[in-house]
């Protein structure tokens, strides 16, 4: 297939509108979570995803954990992004091992990269460096227990003075901060941090996926679906009544 042709391919599926939620069937303009469309693209029979564990289990679980938490977190605009992967999720699926790398390369990236930022902005740029410098799980949580009683700090802070916005940043700090940590045995959380962290610095839904483009990259990759029926599984299911 041309680039053209595949271009020309790839249009419609991009017009899918993504929502949050789970949804018991797809609406004329789509109206399905990331992995719903990503089960329809593929051929699978349908069914509302609730959580996770709904998915098939040719899905990644943290895979589609931390997708379906940036699809019910992410503003409208933005949560179309997520439709660059609606081929990427069914048969990703892969050995316990790899899905632990997944899960501690979705939570240490995280760190690395949406925490500083808003660290920064909370002005913590020696905190934002040790989370952005952390090389392992262990640096990385050592960093985020601090940033949680800092956060708080400053937040406590900020209350004292009636300083309003200083304090959502730093009561952001601490949230996302215990999210990240938690985001080590949960994929969903590491979406919890880029929540946290996307109305104080910008770019952050970008961010996310990137860090989500790059663990699709890790273990086994989706088979190929061949685009046209994609798009016709997806144009089919719009259609019904």
């Amino acid at each position: 297939m041309s680039e053209r042709h595949v271009l020309d391919a790839f249009a419609p599926i991009l017009h899918w509108r993504l929502l949050k939620g789970s949804h018991a069937f797809p609406g004329p303009d789509g109206g399905t979570c990331i992995n719903e469309a990503a089960m329809v693209a593929a051929g699978l029979p349908y069914r509302a995803i609730t959580a996770t564990e709904d998915c098939p289990p040719c899905f990644s679980r943290p895979l589609a954990a931390y997708a379906l938490g940036l699809n019910d977190a992410m503003p409208e605009a933005e949560r179309q992004g997520l439709m660059a992967f609606v081929l990427r999720l069914s048969g990703s699926a892969d050995a316990p091992a790899i899905e632990a790398v997944r899960t501690g390369f979705l939570a240490l990236e995280s760190v690395r990269r949406i925490l500083p930022p808003l660290l920064d902005a909370a002005g913590l740029p020696a905190l934002a460096a040790r989370c952005e410098t952390a090389s392992d799980s262990r640096g990385a949580v050592e960093a985020l227990r601090t940033a949680e009683v800092q956060g708080g700090a400053l937040s406590h802070a900020a209350a004292g003075r009636h300083a309003w916005i200083a304090g959502a940043r730093a009561s952001a700090v601490a949230r996302t901060a215990t999210a990240a940590i938690r985001a080590f045995a949960d994929p969903r959380s590491a979406a919890e941090v880029a929540e946290g962290a996307a109305p104080f610095a910008e770019g952050t839904w970008r961010i996310a996926l990137t860090i989500l483009d790059e663990a699709l990259g890790i273990g086994r990759q989706a088979p190929a679906i061949d685009l046209v029926s994609a798009r016709d599984r997806l144009e089919a299911a719009r259609a019904q009544p």
